[in-house]
């Protein structure tokens, strides 16, 4: 699932956080649940009678089960349904007790159930949804202007059991086949073909898809409603693209991207694709989790499966073709293979997400793809160093932990933990382990360990040594190097210390870290760090020495002052995604505490200086200039602060001018809104005024102006428009049905800054404008963006149930924390922590914890910075 991309970018004693402990390989009955180990499911044949007008659901249900204890209770997993009758094995009714607030069904016994097969079924009620999880509702508006209402399901992390009840949890894999009556004209689409259609009356009919492979229930998928597809294929297995009937050929170019993608992965994993077809759906708007891997029916928000010609920018292009790897990668990492229980969500995640950039590098090297995943480094770290952050691997206790646990340590250190393990084994070796993991678990479980096992086996190295130094402990290593010259002859010694921040109390731990050293006229040297400091000789004094080449290993580094010197004497002889990386660790280094802002500016202006033109360097450049923008907000050296980043980036703009160059590299296509944006946000007069003109001629003739500057150039207008101009893009907003465009709108209007129009923006949100599944990011937008996140605090906390009708289960727990975690106020932390909410569930402890430490560290950096930057402005510029 795709969340991480989609999200704004996490325990504290007391909660439900302790350190893994080494696990084994998969085992049903060892693996955690909440569920009893005592039935196991092997079938389902399930009947659905569906009536999306009065939003309500009947089913029947026959599933093969397997008692593997003579028993007498039959637990399963329910929510919101009512079961009306339970008969086993034809003849033996049931009695049964439901208990909503567990989610559980009991079905009771007279008599002992023995070991062995076993047939139950079931007679069920429900409702159809609103909120976009379960069976849902999706409300449009079509390309023709007309109502439209589309049934969608989206049932990761637990809301199979919203459709069916069932064994709602991943270790209980089973073959589903899904029978499902419908209005007559609704396209309908689920994981395995159609194979029969069935006219009940002149409004319905009755659609019947194959029996799926084993597969856990999370991944059951059903969408119908009025769609038209593209279609196409590789390597033998039939591809569409289904989309809202008119939209259908915006699909085309994530058509042609899934067809390169799948004969990589065939090779790649060594088991091919083993459906018989691939869907994929673009779901209009109401569409909360971003993307989702269902085995088949991979089910996307439409904005990052449509392409339109017209109004997407190259970013969207990008994204599109990421997202659509991730969910592929997932057809076998999550799929075929599933982890066990949610401790180990990484496995799918991570993984999907270093495969998604890995083939997205391989078919479009033009996008010098990973050199800009510094910035997922970055902003993975930065929750990583901090208290509340996780182990990789974490004790799930339920659904709501595991929901918490779709986080940028799930997604974002897995990636780059998986990164570091390929560097350090190999290519070839690692591809060979993944290969032997996925034979040796095809259509069942797995744990991390078993993933550990098949690439030692496949590499010769201790794997698992190396890996759960990351994957079961929290935080982040920290190589130290110290130098010595005598002889002409420099020694560097590396040890080790753990990397936090806002931390004082943080456990000191230590890895077995893959360290890859080197530098211009240097070779290069992998060693593996442990708890002994390593001695590394290079001749020549002066020559540059650097750890973490080629930024794929998951350690920040601090250099001593010698060593730091010379790298940054000679930091232009580094490669981009070096650079990048030098800056990232001193900027750390800065947020931790163990050293000052200005070694860090003093490379920005080492850089800059000398003409950096680089994306991925100029991009880690502009991120952190604003975080030093915002914590200057109240402060009177902020303008002379903004008046020295604007000379840093006005030559790059410059060089790169307002419009497109023939023949121009996408690259610079890409960084050219990222640099107008930010001088427009350190108020450039220039910038500002042009992006006004722009923006005027805009509104008269929409065409003016090209796709991928319309965010930058009406985000720069909104930030201190009046009424009149606010009004005109929030009827943008309203009448806009591309979900692409609808939320590059409304990003615009987040930026206003006069309170007024804040709290309309709020409204707007919450209104009908935003779909459901986006209302509570579209908030968390505006608390960012306004510079004013205690005024939307305070009228979320005025609208708080309203807003709450429309969001998914999944995301009430932190939907305050989400919000509160932009402010800086004492009041909204207080506020925070005595609402109910704070301490309702564990997810929205977690979710607390992570808010307060959040606001917490970013006090410490803003009282810093705003010392710090006085000094060096003063002495500097």
């Amino acid at each position: 699932m795709m969340r991480r991309l989609l999200a704004l970018s996490t325990l504290l004693a007391g909660l439900p956080y302790a350190m893994a402990h080494a696990e084994g390989t998969f085992s049903f009955q060892q693996t955690p649940g909440e569920l009893p180990k005592t039935v196991a499911p092997e079938t389902y044949v399930i009947d659905l009678e569906t009536d999306p007008k009065h939003l309500t659901l009947k089913g029947q249900e026959t599933i093969d089960v397997n008692v593997l204890t003579d028993t007498q209770d039959i637990v399963l997993n329910q929510a919101g349904l009512k079961l009306s009758a339970a008969i086993l094995d034809g003849t033996r009714h049931a009695i049964i007790k439901q208990d909503d607030a567990a989610q559980t069904a009991t079905l009771h016994l007279e008599q002992v159930v023995p070991k062995g097969p076993h047939t139950l079924a079931i007679s069920y009620t429900g409702p159809i949804l609103k909120t976009p999880n379960g069976l849902y509702i999706n409300d449009y508006t079509s390309a023709k202007g007309e109502k439209r209402r589309m049934l969608v399901t989206q049932f990761e992390v637990a809301d199979a059991r919203r459709m069916f009840p069932g064994w709602d949890e991943p270790a209980f894999k089973a073959s589903f086949q899904l029978n499902v009556t419908l209005p007559f004209d609704d396209v309908a689409v689920s994981n395995m073909p159609i194979i029969g259609t069935t006219q009940q009356d002149t409004k319905t009919k009755r659609v019947s898809f194959a029996p799926t492979p084993r597969m856990s229930s999370y991944l059951l998928a059903l969408v119908a409603g009025d769609m038209g597809a593209v279609h196409g294929g590789a390597d033998g297995t039939d591809m569409s693209v289904y989309a809202p009937a008119g939209l259908e050929e915006q699909g085309r170019y994530a058509l042609e991207s899934a067809e390169k993608i799948l004969p990589y992965y065939n090779t790649y994993f060594g088991v091919k694709y083993p459906l018989p077809k691939m869907d994929m759906l673009a779901i209009p708007g109401n569409y909360q989790a971003g993307a989702m891997e269902n085995w088949g029916a991979l089910t996307y928000i439409d904005n990052v499966l449509l392409f339109d010609p017209k109004n997407s920018t190259p970013r969207t292009r990008e994204l599109i073709h990421e997202v659509v790897a991730h969910e592929m990668a997932h057809q076998w990492s999550g799929d075929l293979v599933t982890m066990g229980w949610w401790n180990n969500i990484w496995l799918n995640e991570g993984f999907a997400s270093w495969m998604e950039i890995k083939v997205t590098d391989k078919l479009n090297p033009q996008w010098d793809i990973w050199p800009r995943q510094h910035e997922t480094r970055e902003e993975t770290m930065a929750i990583d160093a901090l208290a509340t952050t996780h182990p990789i691997q974490q004790t799930i206790h339920n659904v709501s932990e595991a929901n918490s646990a779709f986080d940028s340590i799930s997604y974002g250190k897995g990636e780059l933990v998986i990164r570091m393990l390929e560097g350090w084994l190999g290519e070839d070796k690692f591809r060979d382990g993944m290969r032997a993991y996925m034979k040796a678990h095809a259509y069942g479980n797995a744990t991390s360990q078993d993933l550990w096992n098949a690439l030692s086996s496949t590499s010769g190295e201790d794997v698992a040594k190396v890996a759960r130094s990351f994957t079961e402990q929290p935080g982040i290593p920290q190589v130290n190097v110290t130098s010595f010259c005598q002889n002409n002859q420099a020694t560097y010694t590396l040890t080790q210390s753990r990397f936090t921040i806002h931390d004082p109390q943080a456990q000191p731990l230590t890895w077995s870290i893959p360290v890859v050293s080197g530098g211009p006229g240097l070779p290069s040297k992998t060693i593996v760090l442990g708890t002994e400091p390593v001695t590394i000789t290079t001749p020549h004094c002066d020559a540059p020495f650097k750890l973490n080449l080629g930024e794929s290993g998951y350690y920040r580094v601090s250099y001593d002052k010698g060593a730091l010197a010379a790298l940054a004497a000679s930091i232009s002889k580094f490669s981009p995604v070096d650079r990048a990386n030098l800056l990232g660790d001193q900027y750390a280094l800065f947020r931790s505490g163990q050293a000052g802002l200005a070694p860090y500016l003093d490379l920005v202006d080492r850089l800059t200086a000398a003409h950096e033109s680089d994306i991925a360097v100029l991009e880690e450049i502009i991120d952190r200039l604003e975080t030093i923008d915002l914590y200057e907000i109240g402060n009177p050296d902020r303008a002379d602060f903004q008046a020295y980043a604007r000379s840093r980036l006005v030559p790059v703009l410059a060089r790169l001018g307002w419009d497109e160059k023939p023949h121009e590299n996408v690259l610079d296509t890409m960084l050219r809104p990222s640099v107008i944006s930010a001088l427009g946000a350190f108020n450039d007069p220039k910038v500002t005024a042009e992006a006004k003109r722009r923006f005027a001629l805009w509104k008269a003739n929409p065409a003016s102006l090209r796709p991928d500057l319309v965010a930058a150039v009406t985000t720069i207008a909104m930030k201190n428009a009046d009424e009149q101009t606010w009004a005109f893009m929030a009827d943008k907003v309203r009448t806009t049905q591309a979900t692409e465009l609808k939320l590059r709108y409304f990003a615009a209007l987040a930026s206003a800054t006069n309170p007024d129009l804040i709290r309309k923006t709020v409204e707007l949100a919450y209104s009908g404008a935003i779909p459901n599944g986006r209302i509570a990011r579209s908030l968390a937008v505006v608390a960012v963006s306004s510079e004013n996140p205690d005024l939307v605090w305070k009228l979320v906390k005025e609208h708080e149930a309203d807003i709450r009708t429309h969001l998914a289960p999944w995301s009430q727990d932190d939907f305050l924390a989400t919000i509160a975690a932009h402010s800086n106020s004492l009041q909204v932390l207080t506020a925070l922590q005595s609402d109910p909410w704070a301490t309702k569930t564990t997810g929205s402890k977690i979710a607390t914890a992570k808010a307060v430490n959040t606001i917490n560290a970013r006090q410490d950096a803003i009282r810093a910075t705003q010392t710090q930057i006085h000094d060096w402005l003063s002495t500097h510029h």
